[in-house]
């Protein structure tokens, strides 16, 4: 790590400390913001009564809309709510009657972090149906009870597909239909909406029914706050082009061109709902739930095309499913699927789609080993193939070291005031030498797009979640070795004790690697403010996953062993004599050098010949 390096680490660490300075609020500062706080909270209260008065009015509108749609469609009066299951070994639905729609959608393979069932969809908590206007009605599916195709409510077959139809009659050969079908062993649910003969009762200038999709998406990890990080709405535009609304706040966006598929996606499980072709347009949204237990509502209104005729299919299927990278390329490869799993900026995502991924998921099926020892592997894989870097960057610190006695003598034999003199006199030595001066740093800047692959490869891990190493006991969430009594500000109120160690060794290995840099006054005054970083990442990773924590403690320790052990191979006396011997050789100069000089040569020609000011 060279002076450039470490200059900019400083800077960054210096605008972190003196923005956190400058922006606290001072003591009236503070008074105005506890007073506004107080005007909030009788504003927040006033708005809570306005809402239950909202919500009110809407009951009564719902109650009103239920009567207008049953006059529409014909309702047994016998008719109560019923659940339908369809279940195989992967999901499990429930289909109510109440609106013909899955309410409940079970994971049956996993469970949350605190050992419940992983449901998806919860009860009451999750709307799907369809709004149209029929005989000059508004129709809102939700409100009708379907008759279902069968009074068998538990629909399991272990080797045939499922198949469930709930309808919602007009007339006896007049009805709106959904359809559910469920194959064996699968995480797909087909999905078809299909409407017989009501082209007399739709509105005849109908152009599209609009269906309504809306999930409150439940807590499955145990950090809400890092859960939600990676919980949204995803959408893929027909030509394949994968986007998402904001992560971190509300956001609400329409969807102007066709969609071929949109996701409620969460940190490791998502609900996709897929077009057969594409859907025209749709209005998304998701915004914040600050209900215990719950991360945010995600919401969706799709078109359909509405054409008028006799009958109206519209085919689509349901994921429900989890954000594991071979799955999600078994399921819809074609469709982008995969990217689902966030695996960084497209310029570093290669790195985990056709590196990290292959190797872990090889390591994962042919070794039988705790998922803690297979990141050791890939730990040690990855530091081996990035040896030669690390060996060149320290050939480059080395040789400007042993150099150090003759840039100072080059120092004091031209004065601080011809700076440009200096500066030519030490690139010609380094060029004698055969040294180049960025040669520590490009190693490590080739290095760092792997590092950052990996910060986005190690959250989204679905293979590490729930698995264990030594006291931590999820390796896709934080290790906690003790709980504090207070929150302290950007770390939490626990210790990760693999952060801990991996800001330890991080802080080690800058002070051993200080011992190879050339010293100098400014740089025994850079090493202090060196060690800001490790202690600013303490704070950024402790809600981190613990396998990424892992992961740097164990590259960290890889890397001092790989220096100890070049730094006992590395005689500095010999280095010296076989850079004096490149000295004497010619040295060849490139078209790019010969350019450099000549401009320096101008510019110092030009210098001489400007009038001294008096």
């Amino acid at each position: 790590m060279d002076r450039n390096t470490i200059t900019g680490l400083v800077v960054i660490a210096l605008m972190l400390i003196g923005y956190s300075y400058f922006m606290s609020p001072s003591k009236e500062e503070l008074r105005q913001i506890h007073r506004r706080d107080s005007i909030a909270r009788v504003e927040a209260q006033r708005a809570a009564a306005l809402e239950k008065q909202r919500e009110a009015d809407f009951a009564s509108q719902q109650e009103a809309t239920a009567q207008t749609a049953t006059s529409v469609f014909t309702q047994d009066s016998s008719a109560v709510e019923e659940q339908y299951t369809l279940e195989n070994d992967k999901i499990k639905l429930h289909i109510n009657t109440k609106g013909g729609r899955i309410d409940y959608v079970d994971l049956k393979d996993y469970r949350t972090h605190d050992s419940l069932p992983l449901v998806l969809w919860k009860e009451n908590k999750n709307a799907l149906g369809m709004n149209f206007y029929a005989r000059n009605k508004q129709i809102n599916t939700e409100d009708l009870i379907f008759v279902p195709s069968t009074n068998q409510k538990n629909l399991i077959a272990a080797n045939s597909e499922q198949v469930l139809t709930m309808r919602a009659y007009v007339e006896e050969n007049k009805y709106l239909e959904f359809e559910y079908r469920l194959a064996p062993d699968s995480y797909m649910v087909d999905f078809n909406i299909n409407t017989y003969n009501l082209n007399d009762v739709i509105a005849a200038n109908t152009n599209f029914l609009t269906l309504y999709w809306k999930v409150d998406m439940p807590q499955l990890e145990k950090s809400r706050d890092f859960e939600s990080r990676y919980t949204g709405v995803y959408y893929n535009f027909s030509n394949n082009d994968v986007e998402h609304l904001s992560l971190t706040g509300d956001e609400k966006t329409d969807l102007a061109t066709s969609v071929k598929w949109i996701a409620f996606k969460q940190q490791f499980f998502s609900s996709v709902l897929i077009a057969k072709e594409s859907f025209p347009n749709a209005d998304v949204s998701n915004t914040t739930n600050n209900t215990p237990g719950y991360l945010k509502n995600a919401e969706a209104e799709i078109s359909l095309p509405y054409t008028g005729k006799a009958i109206e299919k519209y085919d689509m299927q349901f994921f429900f499913g989890p954000n594991s990278y071979p799955i999600l390329r078994e399921y819809g490869k074609d469709i982008e699927l995969p990217q689902l799993i966030n695996l960084g900026w497209k310029w570093i995502a290669w790195f985990n789609r056709y590196v990290v991924i292959p190797i872990f998921n090889f390591l994962e099926s042919n070794v039988t080993l705790n998922y803690g020892l297979i990141i050791f592997l890939l730990t040690l894989i990855i530091k081996l193939v990035l040896f030669p870097l690390t060996y060149k960057s320290y050939m480059s610190q080395a040789k400007m070291r042993v150099l150090k006695p003759q840039i100072d003598e080059i120092n004091k034999k031209i004065p601080a005031d011809k700076a440009m003199e200096r500066q030519q006199a030490v690139m010609k030595l380094y060029k004698k030498a055969g040294v180049n001066p960025m040669g520590g740093c490009l190693p490590m800047l080739l290095q760092m797009p792997i590092l950052i692959a990996l910060f986005y490869f190690f959250p989204g891990a679905i293979e590490l979640r729930q698995k264990s190493f030594l006291w931590a006991t999820d390796l896709a969430s934080y290790d906690s070795i003790a709980t504090l009594p207070f929150n302290i500000p950007f770390y939490g109120n626990h210790v990760s004790l693999f952060c801990l160690l991996m800001t330890i060794t991080n802080i080690l290995y800058m002070w051993y690697n200080s011992k190879n840099q050339p010293q100098n006054d400014q740089m025994k005054g850079m090493q202090t403010m060196m060690y800001i970083m490790p202690i600013m990442f303490l704070f950024i990773f402790n809600s981190y996953s613990s396998g990424l924590s892992y992961y740097y403690f164990i590259a960290t320790l890889i890397t001092i062993v790989q220096t100890w052990a070049i730094r006992k191979f590395v005689n500095d006396e010999k280095l010296l004599k076989q850079i004096e011997l490149a000295k004497t050789k010619p040295v060849k100069k490139s078209k790019f050098q010969q350019r450099l000089e000549d401009m320096q040569r101008m510019q110092e020609q030009r210098m001489k010949q400007m009038p001294k000011k008096k």
